[in-house]
């Protein structure tokens, strides 16, 4: 009871200190005499709002906003907490509630915690199994609809995001933050164990069960045993002989993507792997920890 208070008591001061200084509404539209507090605003309000009338020609739209007088100084709201600053009321009240109130709802099975009461009715998905949402292309099914549409787009191929590094592109922002940790060598997670790093929770997730021996997959044809799905999945194209990757070189066919860019490298000449002793050089990785036994003072075998 006192944190509901001591709560209800925070919003009511941050309430007063926004009131204190609010943005005036400076941008009026000459149709409806409606106010706006910026142009981009006015100026979208007179695109969709007044359509059928002769305002809704671009040129006149703009011709408007560039008469309205332009203020000296737009307000501009500051969280005292973090750096977030915006010049609408309505943004600052929601950001100030959500440090206040940031515990306001809790995963009884985890210790998820959020602002809002639909965001852990989504969360609690997880926990019960249940993904309501199916792509009507493949068996995909997820829990939210964004993730959905996040999905779509492999069907349709589209790729919005890219590097401005190099050339990839992926369907969504998180996949190419992800990415953008390659060029910055960041490895924010890591093991308790030993020293491997790596870029993805998931990823450590996957190591982890090196270290504990856990093989969750199996093969329903011979003993095979491993620890992601994804190594089951290239491990069943070897009972069926499904080779999907293929050189457009030569007659060289494989089950992974990750074998033909190896294998291309033959045709290019490229051998990025190279001895610090010698001028030896080779395409994997594999054959270099070989070649490196050889060299004088190597003597792996006991």
């Amino acid at each position: 009871m006192k944190k509901k208070i001591f709560k209800q008591k925070s919003l009511n001061i941050l309430k007063k200190k926004i009131s204190e200084t609010s943005t005036e509404y400076i941008f009026e539209c000459d149709v409806c005499s409606k106010k706006f507090s910026t142009k981009d605003i006015l100026v979208k309000h007179i695109s969709y709002s007044h359509k059928t009338q002769k305002n809704s020609d671009t040129t006149a739209v703009w011709t408007q906003v560039e008469q309205t007088p332009v203020p000296q100084q737009i307000e501009i709201f500051n969280c005292d907490i973090c750096e977030f600053e915006t010049s609408q009321k309505r943004f600052i009240m929601a950001h100030l509630k959500a440090h206040v109130a940031k515990q306001m709802y809790c995963c009884n099975n985890c210790e998820y915690k959020c602002i809002r009461k639909c965001d852990l009715q989504t969360h609690m998905k997880i926990h019960t199994g249940e993904k309501p949402f199916s792509c009507n292309i493949c068996e995909y099914r997820c829990i939210g609809k964004s993730s959905l549409q996040t999905h779509m787009k492999i069907h349709t191929g589209e790729k919005p995001f890219s590097c401005n590094i190099c050339e990839y592109r992926c369907i969504g922002k998180s996949d190419l933050q992800t990415h953008m940790k390659i060029h910055t060598g960041e490895k924010p997670f890591s093991c308790n164990i030993c020293e491997y790093r790596c870029i993805k929770k998931s990823r450590l997730q996957e190591h982890m069960k090196i270290h504990t021996g856990e093989k969750p997959f199996s093969c329903n044809i011979c003993e095979y045993r491993c620890i992601t799905k994804s190594l089951l999945q290239r491990h069943l194209k070897t009972h069926t002989g499904e080779k999907p990757f293929s050189c457009n070189i030569c007659v060289y066919r494989c089950i992974t993507k990750s074998h033909l860019q190896r294998h291309l490298k033959i045709h290019t000449g490229e051998k990025p792997f190279s001895c610090n002793i010698c001028e030896y050089r080779c395409i994997r990785k594999s054959s270099l920890q070989e070649h490196m036994k050889i060299q004088p003072g190597a003597k792996p075998f006991s």
